[in-house]
């Protein structure tokens, strides 16, 4: 009964909802708060020599102000470009060019928007959950195949399936508290 091993087992579905967790934060990052962020700019994209570029590729983004974003770009000729892809990237945000810094004042945000972006960020916590999910049946189905080809016991399947479903558990508070925080933020409680 050996080649299955459970430490790399479980070291491997732990691996894989911490990533899903991390991608939720990084999402949730990007939701726009009221406050600067340079996480605000992470999903821009840039049409700059003749492909699409992530902004920070193109240009240096810092907080001067609490409520204010500058966006250095290191090309003279991106900095149009740079300026259009804010503006259409939906996120409310104004460009006022400088140069080759463009100032991005943080308007208040509206009620509506508010809840807009309350309902996003549940979103975003609905697709880490699913994948916290696909990861605990991708571990459920790997046990029982397991067990079926003699590499484990039944008590050993079932012990390791309750391990799986802790880890699953696990992930499912870590995503509410982090869309919970989020939501808290943005509501400005």
């Amino acid at each position: 009964m050996a080649d299955f091993e459970p430490g790399p087992f479980k070291a491997d579905l732990e691996r894989r909802t911490a990533g899903a967790i991390e991608a939720l934060k990084h999402d949730l990052g990007s939701l726009r708060t009221g406050r600067a962020n340079t996480s605000l700019l992470d999903t821009v994209q840039v049409e700059v020599y003749g492909s699409m570029m992530p902004l920070n590729q193109v240009a240096n983004v810092t907080v001067p102000e609490p409520r204010m974003l500058a966006v250095q770009v290191w090309d003279r000729s991106n900095v149009t470009p740079v300026e259009k892809a804010i503006r259409s990237a939906g996120l409310g945000l104004n460009p006022i060019t400088d140069g080759q810094t463009l100032r991005l004042p943080i308007p208040d945000m509206t009620e509506e928007r508010r809840k807009e972006m309350v309902k996003l960020a549940g979103s975003y916590a609905e697709k880490a959950k699913i994948a916290a999910r696909n990861v605990r049946r991708d571990g459920m189905e790997a046990l029982k195949a397991a067990e079926k080809k003699g590499k484990i016991s039944q008590d050993e399947q079932k012990r390791l399936e309750t391990e799986v479903q802790k880890i699953t558990d696990k992930a499912m508070v870590d995503i509410d508290a982090a869309t919970a925080a989020k939501e808290k933020e943005i509501l400005g409680k």
